[in-house]
């Protein structure tokens, strides 16, 4: 009987030591950033993973020197979600507006490349806010090599601050829309799931789709992309996947698919594509005008 006493008491003192630890380890509910960022994580290190192979770099000859005469934006600094400061290539709006385009780099950094494309939408949009941001913090890249060691050292959770950061300077009455090309265009697609029923259009050119299923039902605009047939990093089989899975996902999305390689619509890419990008500009201005 003493035994049995002695064991039972055992077992209750055990399963107090156990209650008492859950207690005292437990953790709060996930938050929708938190989330969010989680699921990030999936696509965006796959791209840095892929974006630190020779053959990725192999498709990225060095960017043809640009060197623009007028500028229509600033640099601009603002808060990120990590309380860090950021840079952008800022441009406002002609007359007060509520609509801003993000504009995303491509792995090179904020050049003066994608500061001319930026100084494009605005001049044919007019009533947008244009922001293009800074994702390496200041540095850019002028070889392959060089690119792909900014890509391996940039912090996934550092970029989405900045671009959290970004939304809430636009306020919280904002309509966003993105545009991004390469690393730009996989982050134009993470923005339009960062800003939620903000984001009213997404442009991605060649950028990596993302594949987790929660995520893309979570989109709340439509989105739009132009693609190389010829290019592997999306490849032509990642596009289809993306196609039947945002189907799946019930979300609107317009593929256009072109005879051409990765690139192809950067006019400092020795790769470009002229005929293409005209099609795939005047298809994106047309889509934002329509949003």
């Amino acid at each position: 009987m003493k035994k049995l006493l002695f064991g039972l008491f055992l077992t209750l003192m055990a399963g107090g030591l156990m209650s008492w630890h859950w207690e005292k380890t437990q953790y709060g509910p996930i938050n929708k950033t938190d989330l969010i960022e989680c699921l990030n994580m999936e696509t965006l290190q796959a791209y840095q993973l892929e974006a630190s192979t020779p053959a990725f770099a192999a498709m990225h000859l060095a960017p043809v020197t640009i060197n623009p005469a007028d500028l229509l934006g600033k640099m601009t600094s603002f808060e990120a979600a990590d309380g860090k400061q950021a840079n952008a290539y800022f441009i406002p709006s002609k007359k007060k507006s509520k609509k801003w385009l993000i504009v995303i780099q491509e792995w090179w950094g904020l050049n003066d490349h994608i500061k001319l494309e930026a100084d494009k939408y605005f001049t044919d949009l007019g009533d947008m806010n244009i922001m293009a941001v800074d994702m390496y913090d200041g540095k850019v890249a002028a070889t392959p090599d060089s690119a792909m060691k900014l890509m391996r050292g940039a912090d996934t959770a550092r970029m989405n601050a900045i671009i959290q950061g970004v939304i809430k300077q636009a306020g919280a009455d904002a309509s966003i829309y993105s545009v991004g090309w390469c690393f730009g265009g996989m982050w134009s697609l993470q923005t339009a799931i960062l800003a939620g029923p903000q984001a009213k259009g997404s442009i991605m050119y060649y950028g990596r789709p993302e594949t987790n299923m929660d995520k893309l039902k979570s989109i709340q605009c439509d989105i739009i992309g132009f693609f190389g047939n010829k290019d592997q990093a999306p490849s032509p089989t990642m596009v289809n996947d993306f196609e039947k899975n945002m189907i799946a996902a019930g979300k609107n999305l317009s593929v256009n698919r072109y005879d051409a390689g990765h690139g192809f619509a950067n006019p400092s890419n020795p790769g470009f594509n002229p005929t293409a990008t005209t099609d795939a500009y005047a298809k994106a201005i047309a889509f934002l005008k329509a949003h």
